[in-house]
């Protein structure tokens, strides 16, 4: 790391570390409670407030809103850890979410589906405390659950140097290097502070700063980035503008990975602060907006699926609201959820395999289990993001250089 290249004390001062092989470390500043926002940042500002505003109100196009919750939480956690080097398929994550253990999964597929367990521990603990740094550990153990990091201290901050870069780098060849162990402490203390403070700036700009903030610190040795986007949701639950963990933001970042990197980099350096709000601004408004418009899709489709399914007595309209949870059935999935026998349940499958309304997949794993998916809901939540239908909506990208890779993201 070159200490010439951080020049916005502002945000923090490079020290070198003690001892023979001292290396430079990046020492962050206290999160700034007051900010004066530019008119671009302004005008995304309201336009994410906006997008927000309408994905709150999403649930209210199912009749269930724990419908949309599982499929854009499973969106969110396949997304975020994608960017951290994971390989998965949302079909796959469905398919092993649908077998509930009963089938092998591969090692990617388990980390994805950690991380949906550590978002529900999280919203689950909001219910009897604030967002702090016990939560934060919690949920960090949660993700590196027997997954790739479980050797690096999962619920426990750092006691060694950690940095970015490639795997190859040390900390002088880094391209960052977060504080050493023993100035976490004071960094992580204004950090939990801060995130339960309602300082003068509107909770999106908060959010972005809380988000920040964090990845700069970097407490863990691993899992540093999943849990730093995880709180994004965590964040805007607690202050109320989010009902559930909607907002699957990280399929923005992941698609502009090194520009995600890069902006929180140029605010350590150089102070590009509005930038780095107006690029997060813009990620929830796009991802917000997308929910929206995926989640009328979704509607859509659940009541063509029940137009075909009326008049019948069966309970085939209830597997159908289970599709747009998780696309993909098997009989054990029927059998549990709805409380019947293991033929009741095929019995349902079967008559929605009739209707086309699903189709069988295959059998997989240990004993042949069986699946059927349905394609019609599979391609709203697999499908390419549309384009935002506000022209004023301003996304900036960087092209041309390689991407840095995070490391213990």
């Amino acid at each position: 790391m070159d200490p010439r290249n951080f020049v916005a004390p502002e945000f923090g001062s490079v020290v070198c570390t003690p001892g023979t092989h001292g290396f430079p470390a990046f020492i962050p500043a206290e999160v700034p409670r007051e900010i004066t926002l530019s008119t671009e940042t302004v005008l995304l500002l309201s336009q994410a407030d906006d997008a927000l505003g309408r994905l709150a109100g999403a649930g209210r196009l199912l009749p269930n809103p724990h419908l949309l919750v599982n499929a854009y939480l499973t969106q969110e956690a396949l997304a975020s850890s994608r960017i951290e080097g994971t390989q998965a398929s949302l079909s796959e994550v469905f398919q092993a979410a649908a077998a509930d253990g009963g089938a092998p999964s591969s090692a990617d597929v388990d980390e994805v589906r950690n991380y949906i367990e550590a978002m529900e521990l999280g919203l689950r603990l909001l219910e009897e405390l604030p967002i702090c740094l016990r939560l934060v550990k919690e949920v960090h153990a949660t993700l590196l659950r027997g997954v790739r990091g479980r050797e690096r201290q999962p619920g426990e901050f750092r006691k060694s140097p950690n940095w970015i870069g490639s795997p190859s780098d040390r900390p002088d060849t880094a391209a960052f290097v977060p504080p050493p162990p023993d100035a976490l402490g004071p960094a992580l203390k204004d950090w939990e502070s801060y995130v339960n403070e309602h300082p003068p700036v509107p909770t999106l700009i908060q959010c972005a700063l809380l988000h920040y903030q964090f990845e700069t610190i970097h407490p863990f040795l691993d899992g540093n980035g999943r849990v730093g986007r995880l709180l994004i949701v965590l964040f805007l639950v607690q202050r109320g503008r989010l009902p559930q963990s909607l907002l699957y933001v990280s399929r923005y970042f992941e698609e502009r990975r090194r520009e995600y990197y890069e902006r929180l980099q140029a605010v350590r350096e150089r102070g590009e602060l509005q930038e780095w709000l107006q690029f997060f601004l813009a990620g929830v408004a796009v991802q917000a907006g997308d929910a929206v418009q995926r989640a009328e899709r979704l509607s859509d489709v659940r009541e063509q699926q029940r137009q075909i399914l009326k008049g019948s007595r069966s309970r085939a309209s209830e597997v159908v609201d289970m599709l747009v949870a998780n696309p993909v059935l098997t009989t054990q999935r029927v059998e549990r959820e709805l409380g019947l026998t293991n033929q009741g349940a095929l019995n349902l499958i079967r008559q929605l395999e009739r209707l086309s309304i699903v189709q069988p997949v295959g059998q997989f794993g240990r004993g042949g289990r069986h699946y059927w998916v349905s394609q019609e809901v599979l391609e709203v939540l697999e499908g390419q993001s549309e384009p935002s239908s506000d022209p004023d909506l301003k996304v900036s990208t960087l092209s041309g250089a390689e991407e840095v890779p995070l490391a213990g993201g």
